[in-house]
């Protein structure tokens, strides 16, 4: 058994609430890794889940779900998703509590590092590009096609626009002006959001809208997608599962029985893309991992577009 540092929430709420602690990592058991992790992954799930109004009795709650590094160890009779695996391999992994500088995890979710990304990207690549993944699955979108994004300068939107290219998809996708060279450096066509959007997207697509893709859980978006689409199944969110409901349209996410399971299939073939080159993850801001706090206000305030990460140099 080793010993390792992690962050946790002692209690509901920002940065504020973030604690280093030493904790025992578990020698890997059959099935298990044990990662020596070089860069953790940050997510706004991970705000979310320490946000405040929860059950007290969960605290301290452990945070992140993804981290890169290298392997330390294999439970007996332990191969790693992608197949093989010896101590010393740079390795992906979507985990339980990834802000943590070793964590043992189940050999079924880690995968061997694309060699194309740093530690950093790679522990920002899984959790976007599978979400990504399923919105356009869900969707329907296909060759020919042109489908509306909403936030398209977002992480999980940048994937999106990566793989909706990939497929011969076009799309139109909202962002602010002081990003729209960063939306169209992945193939996107930019549109601001904000009054008169619809007609700016019928501009920007005057073969019409097939599908809308929202990320961002607005009343706007919500308005202007069932506008713009006439097929309420080919208006998919990740942000707003609620009104989905109400006005019968699709959320993807932890609720909906099909998203797990297609995303966890999918993660073979978005390893593959990156490591193809096919798919980037674009950053915004590196920390030490001892600056989780600060990494974690920039991950809940306004940033540059691009993913955050925790990084621990060995």
């Amino acid at each position: 058994m080793i010993t390792a540092r992690k962050w946790v929430a002692a209690d509901f709420g920002g940065p504020e609430v973030l604690r280093d602690i030493e904790v025992d990592v578990p020698d890997p058991g059959p099935g298990h890794v044990t990662i020596d992790v070089r860069a953790c992954g940050m997510n706004p799930a991970d705000a979310k889940h320490v946000a405040p109004g929860q059950d007290r009795k969960l605290l301290p709650l452990s945070i992140g779900y993804e981290v890169a590094g290298l392997v330390a160890a294999l439970g007996p009779g332990t191969e790693l998703a992608s197949g093989g695996g010896t101590v010393g391999d740079e390795v992906v992994a979507q985990v339980s509590g990834g802000y943590a500088t070793a964590i043992t995890a189940s050999a079924s979710s880690v995968f061997a590092k694309p060699s194309t990304l740093t530690f950093a990207e790679a522990a920002n690549l899984l959790l976007v590009a599978t979400t990504a993944a399923d919105l356009l699955h869900t969707s329907g979108a296909t060759e020919g096609e042109t489908v509306l994004l909403h936030g398209a300068a977002g992480a999980v939107g940048v994937s999106a626009l990566q793989q909706a290219r990939l497929l011969g998809v076009r799309v139109v996708g909202t962002a602010g002006q002081a990003n729209f060279d960063f939306v169209r450096r992945f193939g996107g066509i930019p549109v601001e959001y904000g009054p008169g959007l619809p007609d700016r997207v019928r501009a920007a697509a005057p073969e019409g809208i097939a599908a809308a893709l929202d990320t961002v859980g607005s009343q706007e978006a919500g308005d202007v997608s069932l506008a713009l689409v006439a097929d309420r199944k080919r208006v998919v969110t990740i942000a707003d599962g609620r009104r989905a409901k109400a006005d019968g349209y699709v959320f993807v996410g932890a609720s909906n029985p099909t998203s797990g399971p297609f995303r966890a299939r999918a993660r073979s073939r978005i390893l593959k893309l990156a490591q193809n080159g096919d798919l980037v993850v674009p950053m915004a801001e590196t920390f030490a991992f001892a600056d989780a706090p600060a990494a974690f206000a920039a991950l809940t305030s306004p940033h540059p577009p691009g993913k955050i990460a925790l990084v621990i140099e060995r």
